[in-house]
């Protein structure tokens, strides 16, 4: 019965080969589709082909015990801090890299020296100090000492923002090592330097917001893959740190209120009666926030200045980093959040210029992220999350975010403020999770950092704020960067500081691939049970890209090379184009059915070659008897007459396609019907793999096709849809009439 069709289809299938193959010397494979075997690091004990952590996987551990005092009368800090640095590597340590970020902000740092600018006339005088690094101020650190845990100086050398000291005796594998650095530096004015870090001055009542990060000398990564992670710090890549336990005294002001990573451990001696009681009671809260400092309690105290000084005692297990604000300017609201069995503070922490914005939005956003987050990843470990908020700012750090989004004075703010106010705190609420807890390396590879974040970010928008039509991470909103000049593109898998368009690409193009992988490639299941899977394996870890595409195929069982190598390591787009649609019906009259071969294969299925719509109607095709000879050895016969009898009523499509940005990717096929109805073909992106420029399908419908499109809903990011569409040019009265009908 089979015979027929089978024969039917592989003539097309001959005949689209034909028209299919390039031109002589027109290159049509690329390898797209080969494995990523010879690209990605050979697996080992450490690190698995299957993408978990190898039976031997290691990472180094570094312990901090830290006293600091903020001073307000100045804007200094001056610090001192005991590292217990653990060697769990299999090496022997010689010497150990330090980070000193604050470097960044010296004088003749490179970072000054490799900003590139030009004049232009009316710049403003803002930007002009800028360009030229006009401001007066005292950047960078002034280490005061480095000793061993006797108090005995240590030899070290300072290399911009890296520091190595040299050990008197090197670690053996598997031994600590305990040190001590005395150090300070000046706190700058975020408005004149837009560092991460720094203060907010508040001229109408004289008071500061400190938001205080990169504050200390850090432990460098020292990992199975590149040894020391010690790249200088230009300003953009971020920063990979090892994982540790911290204990800080952190001395302040003594009507400040510190926000910091971590728990206070002595909330009696720096809170009064009323906020401590106010404190526990959050702690049970878990419909609605309680508001620990009121906003008229911040405003009072704005007005006095207190000489006196509290230490805040604050510790946290298991975290890569520690920052803290301060301010007696702060209200704070808390409440809990039910994750499995642990039930984390969300908290928020922010002067009244934030107000009512702040009260009303932050804290219910930080518990809405840790609910979606941890449903996609691990649950929540910490015991709180706290959203700071402070001008112009978007930055992460274990437990603690800064965050702007400021109504107008009058306390007024449109839906814009509103979504880009929940959108950044998602998602520096959402960095505990990447890379705070799944600890990628941020100055290498940002978009496992910000790319997977945005992403799920875009997660939650859509499940908790619908009515807000978010956008950042679907399809359709990376076709302009995708349109873009490819001389400023970069791949994703490019370091940081070479990455020219920053946040279209390590943001937004690589939360979109994952969008598109999830909702158009694997589907959610399928998606959702490996990415958890991934978070699982790696968190309080140091994955690599590797670790990451390993995992998802691992899980899945997608092949997913061709995905990673098109999106990730090359600058190709989406543009696929629906070439041509002929129309085919079957000719039923009894001499055709028994004609001639050379007839069918010369004749009709060439006729309506250059057709531009359905107008004419369809070509019709004969249908011939079964050779014997393609039986081969079987001795069983096909019912010729039954499969003709399947085909008689049928409307046989002849689609071809092809691939003119690069990028190959799922087609989509939509047909629409004659009555207006419409139905959806979803042809997997392997369909490319033997000629990634072109592809020649044939389907076969039992209605009439008006209207033919690919990608329909704009799920791929293609480019140019207008070549999308079939026919080409659909009379607008048609065409609604079509739509009217479908609705």
């Amino acid at each position: 019965m089979k015979k027929c069709l089978l024969l039917l289809f592989s003539c097309m299938a001959v005949l689209a080969f034909a028209q299919e193959q390039p031109k002589a010397n027109e290159p049509h494979w690329k390898g797209k589709f080969e494995q990523l075997d010879q690209m990605l690091p050979t697996p080992n004990e450490y690190r698995t082909g299957s993408g978990a952590p190898g039976p031997k996987y290691w990472q180094q551990q570094a312990d901090y015990d830290i006293t600091a005092e903020l001073n307000d009368e100045n804007q200094t800090i001056t610090g001192s801090e005991t590292i217990t640095y653990s060697n769990n590597s299999p090496d022997v340590l010689k010497y150990l890299w330090v980070q000193l970020d604050q470097n960044l902000f010296e004088k003749n740092s490179n970072t000054a020296k490799t900003a590139t600018n030009s004049m232009r006339d009316s710049s403003a005088a803002k930007m002009m100090a800028m360009q030229l690094n006009l401001w007066d101020y005292e950047g960078g650190y002034k280490i005061i000492s480095v000793k061993d845990a006797a108090g005995k100086e240590l030899s070290h050398t300072i290399n911009k923002t890296m520091m190595r000291i040299d050990l008197p005796t090197p670690i053996k594998a598997g031994g600590k090592y305990v040190f001590k650095i005395d150090w300070s530096f000046h706190v700058l004015d975020r408005n004149q330097t837009f560092a991460r870090s720094g203060y907010e001055y508040f001229p109408e009542d004289g008071n500061y917001v400190y938001t205080i990060a990169q504050w200390f000398p850090r432990m460098c990564v020292y990992d199975d893959v590149v040894g020391w992670q010690n790249k200088q710090f230009l300003g953009r890549g971020e920063f990979t740190l090892p994982f540790g336990n911290y204990k800080v005294a952190l001395t302040v002001p003594a009507d400040h209120v510190v926000a910091a990573t971590g728990m206070v451990k002595n909330p009696a001696q720096v809170l009064t009666t009323t906020q401590l009681a106010r404190f526990e009671q959050a702690k049970t809260s878990f419909d609605k926030p309680v508001i620990i400092i009121t906003q008229q309690e911040a405003t009072e105290k704005e007005k006095t200045k207190s000489k006196e000084k509290k230490t805040w005692q604050m510790e946290a297990t298991n975290v890569r980093d520690f920052a803290f604000a301060s301010s007696r300017k702060f209200i704070w609201d808390a409440m809990a959040v039910k994750i499995g069995n642990n039930t984390p503070l969300a908290q928020s922490f922010y002067p009244k210029e934030g107000n009512p914005l702040w009260e009303k939005e932050s804290t219910r956003a930080v518990k809405n992220t840790l609910e979606v987050y941890s449903k996609h990843t691990i649950d929540y470990p910490y015991p709180q999350a706290t959203s700071v908020h402070a001008a112009s700012i978007g930055m992460e750090y274990p437990m603690i975010c800064f965050n702007f989004g400021r109504p107008k004075k009058d306390g007024t703010y449109d839906n814009d403020k509103l979504k880009g106010m929940l959108g950044v705190v998602i998602h520096e609420v959402g960095h505990n999770f990447f890379p705070m807890i799944i600890n990628n390396d941020e100055r290498q590879t940002t978009w496992m950092d910000e790319g997977i974040n945005s992403f799920v970010q875009l997660l939650t928008e859509l499940e908790r704020y619908p009515e807000l039509d978010f956008s950042r991470g679907k399809p359709a909103g990376l076709v302009p960067y995708m349109k873009g000049d490819k001389a400023t593109m970069r791949p994703l898998m490019t370091n940081s500081e070479q990455v020219i368009m920053f946040g279209p690409e390590q943001y937004q193009k690589a939360a979109t691939a994952l969008f598109i992988l999830r909702e158009t490639v694997m589907g959610h299941d399928l998606f959702d049970r490996s990415f958890k899977e991934y978070a699982q394996r790696w968190a309080f870890k140091h994955p690599k890209p590797a670790d990451f595409f390993r995992t998802m195929e691992d899980a899945s069982a997608v092949d997913l090379d061709w995905f990673w190598k098109g999106w990730f390591y090359t600058t190709d787009n989406v543009d696929q184009t629906l070439d041509q649609v002929k129309w085919y019906k079957l000719r039923t009259d009894k001499a055709n059915v028994e004609g001639k071969e050379k007839n069918v294969a010369k004749g009709d299925l060439a006729a309506g070659k250059n057709a531009e719509n359905f107008d004419n109607g369809p070509q019709y095709i004969a249908v011939l008897p079964t050779n014997d000879r393609m039986y081969g050895e079987f001795q069983n016969k096909i019912d010729d007459k039954a499969v003709v009898s399947k085909l008689e009523n049928k409307n046989i499509y002849e689609v071809t396609l092809s691939n003119k940005g690069g990028l190959v990717m799922p087609v989509i096929i939509e047909w629409t019907y004659k009555d207006g109805t419409k139905e959806t073909d979803r042809i997997p992106a392997e369909i490319w793999r033997t000629n990634e420029n072109k592809f020649t399908k044939v389907f076969a419908k039992e209605k009439e096709v008006a209207h033919v499109t690919v990608d329909p809903d704009k799920e791929t990011s293609d480019i140019n849809t207008q070549d999308n569409v079939f026919p080409r040019v659909v009379q607008p009265s048609k065409f609604d009439e079509l739509k009217k009908k479908s609705n």
